[in-house]
């Protein structure tokens, strides 16, 4: 049977503050920016999850979508959408709360989530309407 990839698309607002807590306030806004200011700041992320499979001769599914969309729900919407990745998200705990590492961790959540047969093969995480990050669990 062929092998496709299926993308679904999810969206959650979280505020963040990316920042070092090892280093002072003047490195951290050195390094970072305004995206180090105390007082957080948000996005309206966009999550693009690309899973694939070999096509199911009964169904012409790879994956259900609504199967994938309730994944992605309980692993990441459920525990990002309005909430602070820095001091609500257990799973960031300890992390630079930057795309690079919060796509890193999305992956963790769902990797092991997928149906027999099916790998999680792709994730790009939209931060902005310009600006993104891609994982692909290497």
């Amino acid at each position: 049977m062929p092998r496709v990839r299926i993308t679904r698309e999810v969206h959650f607002s979280a505020a963040h503050r990316v920042f070092n807590p090892e280093w002072s306030d003047e490195r951290n806004f050195e390094v970072f920016g305004a995206c180090a200011n105390p007082n957080w700041h948000g996005h309206d992320y966009v999550l693009w999850v690309g899973v694939e499979g070999e096509l199911d001769r009964d169904t012409g599914f790879v994956m259900d979508f609504k199967d994938l969309k309730s994944v992605l729900e309980s692993r990441v919407v459920e525990d990002m959408d309005h909430k602070n990745v820095n001091l609500d998200v257990p799973w960031m705990d300890g992390l630079i709360a930057s795309a690079e590492n919060i796509v890193v961790a999305i992956w963790d959540r769902l990797v092991d989530r997928m149906p027999e047969g099916v790998k999680l093969a792709k994730l790009t995480l939209w931060e902005t309407p310009r600006h993104y990050v891609e994982y692909s669990g290497e």
